[in-house]
């Protein structure tokens, strides 16, 4: 009940983002935005790459952020020869499905992160999703910042809002975006982390009840299964952030760099979140295997006790069942009740028995 409750307080105070916006480029249907900031403010009139470009090294203030979700290869073409972008760091821009790094290429940071969301859920099965991830490149130079989102998540519309509120910040150039989005797909880390914990918390739960059924080891591989997802869009990041926030990158002023030792720390605490999860997912594991040995070994202590008060009658039976013209009692007025009384007086004693000793 009270993890339906924290899933329900989640989705209502989740703030709904529209992913389009009017400003449209026309340099393809992939660019979503194409923004000059001066001085922290927001400017008017930019639309196109190569204006906004153009007016940013004109007065030599301010840079360009453009956005764009999954371009093609023609599509960022132009965005590539227009600000000096690297061809292996354009074709990872592209290709997708890369290990969360930051390269450089001269005065430019290539910047991979892998962006994650909780998938909510009733109930936790076999096969349910938990988590969706997505992938997030930036380029960051000294006059601009270009974004690349690939999947359906991990929109930077509110980091775009927090960092609009924030002139002084934004003021700072190119590497305060960075900032921003390193520690908004980090802070998803964190709230993702926490919410997995309700799953593993429901699955602890059913394994240790009394009615603790045979099916959760379904449930729990495919919790490991996801929290490994996880893993793989975490962990990689920590080498990554800790250089942005130790060496010193012409594109990442001292000022700024302090800010991303606060996101290498937030980091640092879900990864070792995961780890416990990932551990705490191991006991759990092998308690419910110890659980349903037991439970098997009951099954076969019962099966075995039927089978030895069964034995009595069988017994019995057989040997009366053998036709001799010579046997005792055979043809004895009191033999048949007297027979019967004695094998429902055995299986009695010996259930009994078994019932003491807790076999049944």
């Amino acid at each position: 009940m009270f993890s339906n409750l924290r899933r329900a307080v989640r989705r209502g105070y989740r703030r709904a983002v529209d992913l389009s916006h009017p400003a449209r480029s026309p340099l393809g249907s992939a660019v979503v935005n194409c923004v000059v900031y001066v001085d922290g403010a927001r400017q008017d009139g930019c639309a196109e790459a190569e204006e906004a470009l153009r007016r940013v090294r004109k007065t030599g203030d301010g840079f360009v952020w453009i956005g764009l979700h999954e371009p093609a290869a023609e599509e960022l073409a132009g965005l590539a020869g227009l600000f000096g972008l690297h061809p292996l760091a354009v074709e990872d821009a592209v290709n997708a499905h890369q290990r969360p790094k930051v390269e450089r290429y001269d005065d430019i940071l290539f910047s991979v992160f892998k962006t994650v969301r909780y998938v909510e859920h009733e109930e936790l099965t076999a096969t349910s999703e938990v988590v969706e991830t997505g992938e997030l490149m930036v380029f960051t130079g000294n006059d601009f910042v270009i974004t690349i989102r690939h999947g359906g998540r991990g929109t930077l519309g509110p980091v775009r809002e927090s960092l609009e509120a924030a002139p002084d910040q934004l003021a700072k150039g190119p590497a305060s975006v960075l900032h921003a989005i390193a520690d908004h797909v980090v802070d998803d880390y964190v709230a993702v982390t926490d919410a997995v914990q309700n799953d593993i918390d429901a699955v602890e739960t059913a394994v240790f009840s009394e009615y603790g059924g045979r099916g959760d080891a379904g449930r729990i591989y495919q919790l490991k299964r996801e929290l490994l997802e996880l893993r793989r869009a975490v962990a990689p990041l920590s080498r990554p952030l800790h250089h942005l926030a130790t060496q010193p990158i012409p594109v990442i002023p001292a000022e700024v760099r302090a800010y991303f030792r606060d996101v290498a720390d937030h980091l640092t605490r879900a990864t070792d979140q995961i780890g416990a999860y990932d551990a705490l997912l191991d006991s759990i594991l092998q308690a419910h295997l110890a659980q349903v040995t037991v439970a098997q070994n009951e099954d076969m202590r019962k099966i075995t006790a039927w089978a030895a008060i069964v034995a009595v009658p069988t017994m019995v039976c057989g040997i009366y069942g053998m036709n001799f013209d010579n046997m005792p009692e055979l043809h004895w007025t009191y033999g048949y009740p007297i027979v019967v009384g004695v094998m429902a007086l055995a299986c009695f004693a010996i259930h009994r028995g078994f019932r003491r000793n807790g076999w049944l």
